[in-house]
């Protein structure tokens, strides 16, 4: 019984034999071809790609470099990689560390400024944003579409519509011109709204019924048990909120008039302007806008990996 399932498979073994010994069809000779191609296509690839990023690089490499020369050296040469001669004496002059004119530009207090509202913008959209997301995704109450609904409405208006008003609100509040005219506006945004309700609603009510159950009150469950399992989305939060309020300009703009309130986008702008100082001043101005990005960029970097991950986690609807 054993001999033709054995003369069956010599049979199907030799026919494999002579399917091995047989000329390549057309077919594999393409996928041949093509994965012989594939290494001159991915160098290609990479070469294009590293032209693009050397292009998206170059005005940071510049700005980084020119902040390095001297006046007259960025004038005659200003996109030279080279500074001949090597200064310091830029960043010596934004914080007054030395040179005849230390004190002309108050990069200090622009700083100082910068600081005081991004914090405070950033630590109350965070708390309050989560706090209307939670709202609008979990508490049943009249009206609760019609507010989302406004919300959305809100985030499709541009910024610049709202200027003028802007100014008569703070004007008639009393806050014009003032720490708190540049900051409470800014506390809560449509944006941070939405993103906060659309990640509690990936939450599995569960959760809160078991709270619920235990005794916890509604904002005991909000902030014990909901809030904790936010994280990836308070952290993309933080990072837009931070980034958001540190290069705030028009706001501050309308909100402050006094040279004491003037914040690094307020005070960059009218350095670049010439308005306090004269020449072109290439480096000093170029130094400025260098240290004014470093705290966004570190941000971002601590927070890469996590900003990453909640972008990934709100792309499958589960």
């Amino acid at each position: 019984m054993n001999a033709p399932s054995t003369t069956a498979a010599t049979r199907g073994g030799t026919d494999r034999m002579s399917q091995g010994t047989r000329p390549p069809a057309a077919g594999q000779g393409r996928r041949k071809s093509r994965r012989l191609g594939d290494p001159f296509l991915r160098t290609v690839l990479y070469l294009l790609l590293a032209g693009v990023a050397l292009l998206y690089l170059l005005p940071f490499v510049i700005q980084i470099v020119t902040s390095l020369k001297t006046d007259p050296d960025a004038a005659a040469h200003p996109l030279s990689l080279l500074p001949d001669p090597f200064s310091l004496d830029s960043y010596r002059r934004l914080f007054g560390l030395g040179g005849a004119d230390a004190d002309a530009v108050p990069f200090t207090r622009w700083l100082a400024n910068s600081v005081l509202v991004t914090v405070f913008i950033t630590a109350g959209r965070v708390f309050f944003d989560s706090l209307a997301g939670y709202a609008l995704a979990r508490l049943d109450f009249r009206g609760r579409t019609v507010l989302f609904q406004g919300v959305l409405v809100v985030m499709s208006v541009p910024g610049v519509v709202l200027l003028i008003p802007k100014f008569l609100v703070l004007n008639e509040l009393g806050i014009f011109d003032t720490y708190a005219g540049m900051i409470i506006p800014l506390l809560v945004d449509a944006a941070g709204v939405f993103i906060m309700r659309q990640f509690f609603l990936s939450i599995p009510k569960e959760v809160e019924e078991a709270a619920k159950i235990d005794g916890a009150s509604v904002f005991r469950t909000f902030w014990s048990v909901v809030l904790p399992m936010a994280r990836p989305a308070l952290i993309t939060l933080t990072i837009l909120s931070f980034q958001g309020s540190w290069n705030e300009f028009t706001h501050f703009l309308v909100a402050t008039q006094s040279p004491q309130y003037e914040t690094l986008t307020t005070g960059l702008a009218h350095l670049v302007s010439g308005s306090l100082s004269a020449g072109t001043q290439y480096p000093l101005k170029l130094t400025a806008a260098l240290l004014s990005t470093i705290p966004v960029a570190a941000l971002f970097f601590f927070f890469q990996r996590h900003f990453v991950r909640s972008a990934n986690s709100g792309a499958v609807k589960q």
